[in-house]
């Protein structure tokens, strides 16, 4: 097991709050838009809790302060 834990695609959409449908549509958008993943067979995937968490901050955007 990874440190941290892993999630799979039904519990990272409950950590989310969004459905597995989501997930599996981030996880094949081309390119990816969700967190990284590990695909131990074509049907089971999982998620590095460590990567869950740090996925948000690495989609941060900050907005443009006015002059």
């Amino acid at each position: 097991m990874l440190a941290g834990g892993t999630y799979t695609t039904n519990e990272l959409a409950r950590l989310r709050k969004v459905g597995p449908s989501t997930v599996r549509r981030w996880r094949t958008a081309k390119p990816p838009q969700g967190p990284p993943f590990i695909a131990m067979s074509s049907r089971h995937i999982l998620y590095s809790a460590i990567d869950v968490d740090r996925w948000p901050a690495a989609r941060r955007i900050e907005p443009v302060k006015a002059a």
